[in-house]
This record gives C-alpha cells, sequence and structure tokens, in this order.
C-alpha cells in the first residue's frame, strides 16, 4: 500500500475507533460498510472476456479507496465483475494488496460441472469469501433448475460462504429448493432482486424468502426500481416493508458503484442510506449500515 493510501486507511479506520477516543461531545458518525462495489482497470494483466464489450473507464481499487474516505465508509465487499467472466484475478489482486479494506466475492460458471472445485480453489488459494451466480429470467439461465447447481450449492455450504444471487423475480421461486436443501447455507440476494415497488406480485415473490432465516437481502438499487426523485419515496416504501417481513438484521445496503453512476454518484449514494432511513430505530439503522453485512462477511469491527 502506498502512503497515500495508508493515509487514508487510516482516516477511514478512525470511523471505527472507540468511542472514547472521540471528541467529548461531538456526535459519532454511523460505522459504514457497503456491502456492493465493483472494480476493474485497464491492464493487459488482468485481459477482460473476449466476449463481453469492455469498459472504457478505469473503476480501481485505489479510486474506491479515495471514495471510502471522503465519504467515511470503512471496509466494501467488493463483488467480481462480469466485464471478467470467470477470471478472478484483478479481484484477487486487490484482495491481497488490501486486506484490511476488502473482502471479495467471485464468480464461477455455473454450467461448468467442474465449478465446485473452482470455487474451493479459489476460497482457499486466493481467500474470496463467497461466490456469485446471475440466472436472470431468460430462457439461457434455465441452469439454475438444472442438475449442476446442487452441488454447487452444497460445496458452498460446505466451505461455509455465501451463495449471492444476482436474479429476477421470476426466478425467485426456483430458488426454493436449494434454499431448502441447504438450511446451513447463507444466501443473499442481490439488489432485492430488482422488483418494482408498483408490482406486488414481484414484491411477493420476494417476500416469500423471508421464512427462510438464513436469506438474506441487499437493498440496493433504490434508485433503478423507482419511478420518483431522490430519496425515492416509494423504494423506500418496499424498503419498510422489507424490514417489517425480513428484519433490519437481514438487510444491507450497497451502492453498487460505478454501475450506479448513470443515477447517483457514490457519495449521494451513501447519504441515501445515512441520512434518510429515519422510519427505522438508531439500532435499526447500525444494522443496515453495518450489522447485518457483518453476520455475513465478517469485518470485525464494532459499530
Amino acid at each position: 500500500m502506498d502512503r497515500r493510501h495508508f493515509l487514508q486507511a487510516a482516516a477511514v479506520g478512525a470511523i471505527a475507533a472507540p468511542l472514547g477516543c472521540a471528541t467529548p461531545g461531538a456526535a459519532r458518525p454511523p460505522l459504514l460498510i457497503d456491502s456492493h462495489v465493483h472494480v476493474w482497470k485497464r491492464d493487459p494483466a488482468f485481459p477482460f472476456s473476449p466476449d463481453r464489450k469492455p469498459p472504457t473507464t478505469d473503476a480501481t481499487a485505489e479510486t474506491l479507496l479515495d471514495l471510502m474516505a471522503a465519504h467515511g465508509v470503512a471496509r466494501t465487499v467488493l463483488i467480481q465483475m462480469i466485464h471478467y467472466k470467470w477470471d478472478n484475478r484483478y479481484l484477487a489482486d486487490v484482495l491481497r494488496r488490501y486486506p484490511d479494506r476488502f473482502l471479495g466475492v467471485c464468480r464461477v460458471n455455473p454450467e461448468d460441472p467442474a465449478a465446485p472445485d473452482t470455487l474451493s480453489a479459489l476460497v482457499e488459494r486466493d481467500g474470496f469469501r463467497g461466490v456469485r451466480i446471475s440466472p436472470y429470467a431468460s430462457a439461457e439461465y434455465d441452469w439454475i433448475a438444472g442438475p449442476l447447481m446442487p452441488p454447487l450449492w452444497r460445496r458452498c455450504s460446505e466451505l461455509k460462504i455465501p451463495m449471492t444471487v444476482l436474479t429476477e423475480a421470476p426466478r425467485l421461486p426456483q430458488l426454493v429448493p436449494l434454499i431448502e436443501r441447504n438450511p446451513e447455507l447463507t444466501v443473499v440476494i442481490d439488489h432485492m432482486a430488482d422488483v418494482k415497488p408498483d408490482r406486488p406480485d414481484e414484491c411477493a415473490a420476494l417476500f416469500a424468502l423471508a421464512r427462510f432465516p438464513r436469506v438474506f437481502v441487499k437493498v440496493s438499487h433504490l434508485w433503478s426500481i423507482s419511478s420518483q426523485t431522490y430519496p425515492y419515496a416509494d423504494s423506500m416504501a418496499l424498503f419498510k416493508q422489507l424490514c417489517d417481513r425480513f428484519g433490519p438484521e437481514r438487510l444491507m445496503w450497497g451502492t453498487d458503484w460505478p454501475v450506479s453512476l448513470p443515477h447517483q454518484p457514490y457519495g449521494r449514494i451513501v447519504e441515501l442510506y445515512r441520512d434518510h432511513l429515519d422510519f427505522l430505530s438508531p439500532a435499526e439503522r447500525r444494522q443496515i449500515l453495518s450489522g447485518t453485512v457483518q453476520r455475513v462477511w465478517p469485518f470485525g469491527l464494532t459499530a
């Protein structure tokens, strides 16, 4: 880590310092841990998948560290970016260089029979702390109900890492048999499955998973599912419903930077969760902002 990022790390780390170290009488800022960010870099050492359109700009770990320091975010969970497809080397490199800042979630090919062994290697060799699959609604993603899924989910359970699922409402019922067969497995639904607040059928499919105590939900993409302006009152109403069904202890916020940039800058999204959750008690806000993510991805920080 270079001197600049060492100093940034120290500044962010101060947020997680014990209360006794704060200025007497000063309000302690909330501990913020972002559950969902992507990083990438245009670098021949870490080539993008040839069947993906390459990005035209970088979104490096160093840029992210700058943003975290500027907006008081102490730690971040990094999710393997689809530009790299199943090649997790750039993210593994970031995790090696900044082990005190980040934890990482890898991708494996869900249509590869060797995926469980690939996952084991990524966890044991590179320290990944989860895997992500993306069964969208179209027919090409019917593999979610196929024979290769049970071994992959079982391996996740054996490795004691979360299965993170980026999906859409029509696929949610297909997760149920896999969840039922792996009751000890932590399952995280990314971005609330992008259900729309004005679609009660979609919302009901997500709410139905609340009966499984190890299913967690990232309350993110409030900006993209909303038909209103910031701070997205319709999406916030859905947020409240999720709190009623899952409880704050199974919900976590995330910026989805830099994918979120067409909607809002990083700092504005941090403010959305930090400053607009008045319908929650202080303890419930702490759960959303840092407690829940540390149940799934332990950073060992105290709010």
